[in-house]
């Protein structure tokens, strides 16, 4: 994904605040953030993604770098770990350019073990625990989805950590664009209304089993698909065996490499 991702024109470190938080379904909360430094954000659309710091508890915001480069990320780390912000990887669910207090951007964020019993992480903790005015600081990484511009045909598969980057995709494609795009998802109440071209089809995938791990389900259709007749472009990010597994499945068909994004956004561990 680094290699073929558009960076920023500017990546600097932008504080915001929690606006308000949401469950949207028993798997998915959204929270949207705004106010502080957010007007100078960029929004371009499709799987832009950012690194949001967020505050452990009785923590602050400070001794944050403004840029991440292997030497400012250890420098980061030197900062013990009881007061050292979260650091995680999010993408933009949709963005607003004019709000309460000016622009706003939705985050969803998968939610995974309990907060209750300490076994959320990080994120998914503050997703459903946050409170408006609460501080964060993101950082801007750009766009992962980057097609030739003569494939208008487009396959995308993902578990539920990537439908937020699916959702955007689809919304910033343009009307004409072609394709399928497959979404794997813990429950069926875990659908959402998306927003795209109407010549992309969208398949939900629903796991029978809740000890399933993610991901497999949407390999397993994925692979079972014909491939599409004219060149496309392959998109697949989640669960790292899902991207890495359905990349093989579509180089041994013939898919040029360089028409793949894939991406492993998480790994799944046995007992978690």
């Amino acid at each position: 994904m680094r290699a073929n991702r558009i960076t920023p024109e500017v990546s600097e470190l932008l504080r915001t605040r929690v606006v308000r938080r949401e469950r949207l379904s028993p798997h998915l909360a959204r929270v949207t953030l705004g106010g502080g430094e957010l007007d100078r954000f960029r929004h371009v659309g499709f799987d832009q993604w950012f690194r949001l710091f967020l505050p452990t508890a009785g923590g602050t915001l400070e001794n944050l770098p403004d840029k991440l480069t292997t030497l400012s990320y250890a420098r980061f780390l030197t900062q013990s770990k009881a007061t050292r912000p979260h650091l995680r990887v999010y993408t933009v669910r949709a963005y607003r350019p004019v709000g309460p207090d000016g622009p706003e951007i939705d985050v969803d964020v998968v939610l995974h073990g309990s907060v209750a019993d300490g076994t959320a992480g990080p994120g998914a903790a503050w997703a459903e625990t946050c409170s408006p005015g609460d501080p964060v600081a993101l950082l801007d990484e750009g766009v992962g989805f980057n097609p030739d511009p003569a494939l208008n045909e487009v396959v995308m598969v993902a578990d539920e950590s990537g439908l937020p980057a699916t959702a955007g995709i689809l919304a910033s494609l343009p009307a004409e664009a072609r394709g399928r795009a497959l979404i794997e998802i813990p429950t069926a109440a875990d659908r959402q209304d998306l927003t795209g071209p109407a010549g992309v089809e969208v398949t939900w995938i629903t796991r029978d089993d809740p000890a399933a791990v993610p991901g497999r389900a949407a390999l397993a259709a994925a692979e079972a698909l014909p491939l599409p007749t004219a060149p496309f472009y392959g998109w697949t990010v989640g669960e790292q065996s899902l991207p890495s597994g359905l990349r093989r499945h579509w180089v041994r068909a013939g898919v040029p490499k360089q028409d793949i994004l894939f991406c492993g956004y998480w790994r799944h561990r046995a007992g978690h």
